[in-house]
């Protein structure tokens, strides 16, 4: 398999996903703005939409949408429970979890990072962000994930998005939950070899 990546993008996410279910992949970086990956090869021809992650099967399929790759991961490596048992109670409530965090937490931080959004219409996002943030801290509690006592891909999406915050002004501080939960995905030895390898540590 291979991962089209950007460096501390949403793509960390699937990335984590990848050395949690310890699955043999390749890393290729892609300039966004140029829609080139770092062999010079087009991106567009690989994901027309233009954006990471995108995930190369060994059958040669392409996976994109964050949420529809870390699921399918989850299915890879089922001994490592990334993923509650499909079509149960539990798996349904992880489900729930890497929606809100892509449409509630996900959407409304990258907002913040485009250009083009007026400053007024970033502020009322941010809005929106603080008070979801607030529910996520609150329904999180003292954790230690978000499913409970096991980490699961909904975790590494969460620990990516919560940590872009101090980049748009926001101080973790304000949610002591959240930051402790960040803190403990952290030292988990398949997010550092994610970090490392992406050099952000």
């Amino acid at each position: 398999m291979k991962l089209y990546y950007k460096q501390g993008a949403c793509s960390l996410s699937t990335h984590i996903a990848l050395r949690e279910a310890g699955l043999d992949f390749d890393m290729e970086a892609v300039d966004l703005h140029a829609k080139k990956t770092e062999t010079g090869a087009d991106f567009l021809a690989i994901n027309p939409k233009g954006y990471v992650p995108a995930l190369v099967l060994d059958d040669g399929r392409v996976l994109t949408e964050g949420v529809a790759i870390a699921l399918a991961i989850a299915a890879m490596a089922p001994g490592k429970h990334l993923a509650p048992e499909p079509g149960s109670a539990e798996y349904l409530k992880l489900v729930e979890w890497m929606v809100f965090i892509a449409t509630e937490l996900h959407k409304n931080t990258g907002a913040q990072f485009n250009p083009a959004m007026p400053e007024d219409g970033k502020a009322a996002l941010k809005t929106v962000l603080t008070r979801r943030l607030d529910y996520t801290d609150k329904a999180l509690g003292r954790g230690p994930y978000l499913m409970g006592e096991r980490f699961t891909v909904a975790d590494g999406y969460l620990f990516t998005v919560f940590n872009w915050q101090p980049r748009i002004g926001l101080d973790q501080a304000n949610w002591p939950n959240l930051a402790a939960h960040s803190a403990r995905v952290r030292e988990r030895p398949a997010v550092q070899a994610a970090l490392a390898a992406e050099k952000l540590i």
